[in-house]
């Protein structure tokens, strides 16, 4: 490969046909000669500095050789919401376990780890969380968050393999709802967390909320401040479809009264 000036030789997207994981595609070639996306399908052809490998979390041997001559990955694959617990064992349990794993003999140094809001969705909105914040899943799947962040943390205490634990909000276009105005993750801001994420020269086994410059917030960022990130979008650019009103949740309205929302009673779900 002829030498050049980009930090990286090669990064890996797993994921990379979900939601977010197509809008990383398209904003971080940048940061290396090679990025190698990966998913089960619907990826297309290869563009210029792409490598497009598809591959099940779940298969062991297939994620071995996922990782070779990988420098850094970005795991966004798995599932992604609260669904049968199969699917989340065979993704977010043994997939992670089989992620790790193969990092770990291929010699990377780092991954970014999309971990998510559910992973402490049962603290209830009243209360102000940070990096040591016990965990409370409000699901099977915030379960299997909780399980990639410790997952990850034995990896840097036995390997010294390098994770930051990103506990991403919601990240879509717009927010939807008041609470999304609470979690919002802007697109621009994803990106610079990753950024951040994956250039501060330390990291340890770090947790950051992914999360904008947001007028309410649930979330301290302070134990993650060695990143150096600055969020600078906002959910306040949206404010105007969500008119001040001075309606209390009644007590019984789970999703309003924890940071989970929704998902506080969509789980579990049974095959």
């Amino acid at each position: 490969m002829a030498q050049s000036n980009k930090p990286f030789r090669r990064i890996l997207l797993t994921g990379a046909a979900g939601g977010l994981g197509r809008v990383l595609r398209e904003r971080i070639g940048a940061w290396a000669d090679v990025v190698r996306l990966s998913d089960l399908g619907g990826l297309g052809e290869a563009r210029p500095g792409e490598e497009i490998v598809y591959c099940d979390l779940s298969d062991r041997q297939a994620m071995l050789k996922l990782l070779e001559g990988v420098d850094a990955v970005l795991h966004f694959g798995g599932v992604s919401t609260e669904v049968a617990w199969d699917p989340i064992l065979q993704a977010n349990i043994v997939g992670v376990k089989n992620l790790y794993e193969a990092a770990q003999k291929a010699g990377v140094k780092r991954i970014v780890f999309a971990s998510s809001n559910h992973a402490i969705g049962f603290h209830p909105t009243t209360t102000h969380l940070d990096a040591d914040s016990p965990t409370r899943p409000d699901g099977l799947y915030g379960v299997s968050k909780v399980f990639g962040e410790q997952l990850s943390r034995y990896y840097w205490d036995r390997f010294g393999l390098e994770t930051v634990c990103i506990r991403i909000g919601f990240s879509f276009p717009e927010p939807k709802t008041y609470r999304n105005m609470v979690t919002f993750l802007h697109y621009d801001d994803l990106v610079e967390l990753l950024r951040c994420s994956l250039f501060t020269p330390r990291v340890g086994h770090t947790i950051a909320y992914g999360m904008s410059d947001n007028s309410t917030s649930w979330w301290d960022n302070s134990k993650a401040s060695h990143l150096g990130y600055q969020p600078r979008r906002s959910s306040r650019e949206f404010a105007h479809l969500f008119p001040d009103n001075a309606d209390y949740p009644a007590e019984d309205d789970l999703a309003r009264l924890y940071q989970g929302g929704p998902f506080i009673t969509t789980g579990p779900i049974y095959d």
